[in-house]
């Protein structure tokens, strides 16, 4: 019998649960299903998503078709530069080489070209730098991306730094 009212309380509300004596609640909590967490799996590799550097302080991230890469400036450049007052970015389908200037950065401080990490076509500039160019101060690796460019050659990404190695290279860099 104490099961069928057991199995009763369980279907009510919580406050009816909260009515009942102290053993009552006990027995219904003891029968009540563990709370099992989830187990959540990633398939995609952490290389595809890992940001890569050159040593002119551009990175490159590539987006998990495999074949599209955002570009931008790092941190440490956008505090190099000082605020950012003119951005010039890249025209769609300009297809270019690894190292070639796609557009250019000023800011207060000084200007500075804007070099492709790899060859391909850009397919889409951020046109919310025109009209704001402060955003690659706030956010230089997130929303201050300058473009988005169709890698020609994806094993052009081997050749980049990983976030360690760029790390160790500014920290060599203001050293000197």
């Amino acid at each position: 019998m104490s099961g069928v009212y057991a199995g009763r309380a369980l279907k009510q509300s919580i406050s009816s649960v909260a009515r009942c004596s102290r053993p009552q609640y006990l027995r219904l909590r003891a029968q009540r299903p563990a709370f099992k967490p989830m187990v959540r799996s990633f398939t995609a590799s952490t290389r595809i998503s890992e940001k890569k550097y050159t040593e002119d302080h551009e990175w490159i991230e590539l987006s998990s078709d495999g074949k599209t890469g955002t570009i931008g400036i790092s941190t440490y450049a956008a505090a190099a530069l000082g605020d950012v007052v003119f951005v010039e970015l890249p025209t769609l389908d300009l297809t270019v080489a690894k190292g070639d200037s796609m557009g250019a950065v000023e800011s207060v401080k000084s200007a500075s070209d804007i070099m492709t990490p790899v060859s391909g076509k850009i397919v889409e500039a951020n046109s919310v730098l025109e009209d704001t160019p402060g955003t690659i101060n706030k956010s230089p690796e997130g929303d201050g991306w300058l473009a988005k460019i169709e890698l020609s050659d994806v094993k052009e990404l081997e050749g980049l730094l990983d976030g360690e190695g760029y790390r160790k290279f500014t920290e060599e860099a203001e050293g000197h």
